[in-house]
C-alpha cells in the first residue's frame, strides 16, 4: 500500500516536481493545491495524472488541503512562505517536504527564530520535516558520502564550498526575482518587505546558504562552530543589490571534526554558466582520501603509516574504477550517482525521457540530477516512517551557517559562533 500526497505550490518550480511525485509507485494519490486556480486546472486536466488526481482533491486554500486525509505534503511555494506553511503541515499531523530555503527574510534574527519554531513543530507532531536541498543528491555528494561511510577519506583535514550564481548568469537572477514579485502571491512582496525595509535590513549572499554549505556537512556529518567572514559590496550602483549589503561572502568555518570549511556564495562574478565546473561545487580533504572536481584519489593509507603513491594514469592507460583499491581516477555522473531501484528509475524515465528506448539509461535532470533523487528520498522516507537524509536539525543547521557568516561579514571578519539547533 502506498502513500496519499499533497502538492503545494504549482508554479514554475512547483509544476517541475508535479509529475515525478506522481509515477512515483509509491504513491496512490495525489492531492493538488495552489492559489491561482489555472495552474491546479493543468495538471488536473493532464492525461498523465488522471489516475491519482480528481477534482474533488484539488484545493485553493493551504488550509482545506491540510485537512484532507493525506499522509504528506510538498510545499513548493514563494520561499518566504516555507516555513510558516510546513509549520501548518506539521501541526495538522502530516509529514512536510519544503523547498529551499527554509525561509528567506532580509532580517537574521527572524530567520533563527523560524528555524526553531519549524524544528520545534517536527518534535511535538512527530512528523517528519525534509528539505529539498538539491546539492544533498547531487551525484559528487552521493559518492562522497559513500566514501566517507566506507571510512576511505580517513579523518577530514578541509573542505571548500560554492555556489557562484552571478546576477547575469544563464539562470538570470535579475527573471527570478521579477517572477517572484508577479502573480496573486508574488504581488505580496512588496508590501511585505516594506517594514524590514524601514528597519534597514538587508539581504545578503548567505541567506541562501544552503547550495554550498550542505554538501560538505552532510558527508562529514558534522557542525560548524565558528566562523569569520567577509564580504564584498556592489559598487556599481546596480539596483538588484539595492537592499543588499553584500553581493559576495567568503567565510572560513571550524568544525567539530576538527576540520575547517572554506564557503563562497558570490553574486557578482565571471562565473555566468551554472553548467561550468566552478559553479556549485565542493571539495573535500582527509588523511586518506580527496574528493575535487570529479577526481577521487585515495592513498590508502594503513595503520603503519605506509600509503599508496597517488599518481594520474598514463596517457592510454585505463583509470581503476575499483574504489577499494584505486589510488587514482575520474568519474562520471553515472558513476557517482546512487542506483534507484529499477521500477522507481522505468516510471522516472517516462517523465523525464519519454521518447527513451526501453534499453536507455535513465536521465536524471534537475540541479545536476537531484529532482528524481530528491522526491524518492520523501516518498521512502514516509513510507518507511523514517527520518530523511537531511534531518531538520541539520537543515536548521544550514542557514544557522549562513546568518553567522553575514554576523561576522559585518563585523569585518569577527569570529562568531554558529547557533545549533541539535
Amino acid at each position: 500500500m502506498g502513500i496519499k500526497l499533497g502538492l503545494v505550490g504549482l508554479g514554475m518550480f512547483g509544476s517541475q516536481f508535479a509529475k515525478l511525485f506522481k509515477a512515483h509507485p509509491l504513491v496512490d494519490k495525489i492531492a493538488l493545491c495552489d492559489c491561482e486556480a489555472e495552474k491546479v486546472k493543468t495538471f488536473l486536466e493532464d492525461p498523465f495524472m488522471a489516475d491519482k488526481v480528481s477534482a474533488k482533491d484539488c484545493y485553493q486554500h493551504l488550509d482545506d488541503i491540510c485537512k484532507a486525509d493525506l499522509d504528506a505534503i510538498v510545499v513548493i511555494t514563494q520561499p518566504w512562505l516555507h516555513a510558516p506553511q510546513c509549520i501548518q503541515v506539521l501541526e495538522s499531523g502530516k509529514h512536510v517536504y519544503s523547498a529551499v530555503p527554509v525561509i528567506s527574510l532580509p532580517d537574521d534574527e527572524e530567520t533563527l527564530d523560524w528555524c526553531g519554531k519549524v524544528r520545534e513543530a517536527v518534535r511535538k507532531s512527530g512528523r517528519e520535516y525534509m528539505l529539498g536541498e538539491t546539492t544533498v543528491y547531487r551525484p559528487q555528494t552521493m559518492f562522497c558520502r559513500r566514501m566517507a561511510k566506507k571510512g576511505l577519506f580517513g579523518d577530514f583535514v578541509y573542505a571548500e564550498g560554492e555556489y557562484i550564481h552571478d546576477v547575469d548568469a544563464q539562470c538570470n537572477l535579475r527573471q527570478v526575482a521579477r517572477s517572484r514579485s508577479t502573480g496573486a502571491i508574488g504581488q505580496q512582496l512588496s508590501a511585505l518587505m516594506a517594514p524590514y525595509r524601514a528597519r534597514g535590513c538587508k539581504s545578503h549572499p548567505m541567506a541562501y546558504p544552503t547550495h554550498s554549505v550542505s554538501g560538505p556537512i552532510n558527508v562529514m556529518k558534522t557542525r560548524a562552530l565558528k566562523v569569520s567572514a567577509y564580504g564584498v559590496s556592489n559598487t556599481t550602483n546596480d539596483s538588484f543589490f539595492e537592499h543588499h549589503d553584500f553581493s559576495n561572502i567568503a567565510a572560513l568555518y571550524q568544525l567539530a571534526n576538527g576540520s575547517s570549511l572554506r564557503i563562497a556564495e558570490f553574486r557578482e562574478a565571471g562565473a555566468n554558466s551554472l553548467e561550468r565546473a566552478e559553479s556549485e561545487i565542493f571539495r573535500l580533504v582527509g588523511k586518506m582520501g580527496s574528493f575535487s572536481r570529479n577526481v577521487w584519489q585515495c592513498n590508502h593509507r594503513t595503520a603503519e603509516g605506509t600509503a599508496k603513491v597517488i599518481r594520474p594514469p598514463h596517457a592510454g592507460e585505463e583509470e581503476c574504477k575499483d574504489l577499494e583499491q584505486t589510488v587514482y581516477c575520474t568519474l562520471t555522473p553515472e558513476e557517482m550517482r546512487d542506483p534507484l531501484p529499477p521500477v522507481v528509475r522505468a516510471e522516472f524515465k517516462k517523465v523525464l525521457n519519454p521518447d527513451a528506448a526501453p534499453d536507455d539509461d535513465f536521465k536524471p535532470t534537475g540541479h545536476g540530477g537531484s529532482h528524481p533523487y530528491l522526491v524518492h528520498e520523501f516518498v521512502s522516507m514516509v513510507h518507511e516512517e523514517r527520518k530523511p537524509e537531511i534531518s531538520v536539525e541539520e537543515a536548521m543547521h544550514y542557514m544557522a551557517m549562513g546568518v553567522a557568516a553575514h554576523k561576522s561579514a559585518l563585523r569585518e571578519g569577527e569570529l562568531v559562533s554558529v547557533e545549533q539547533f541539535d
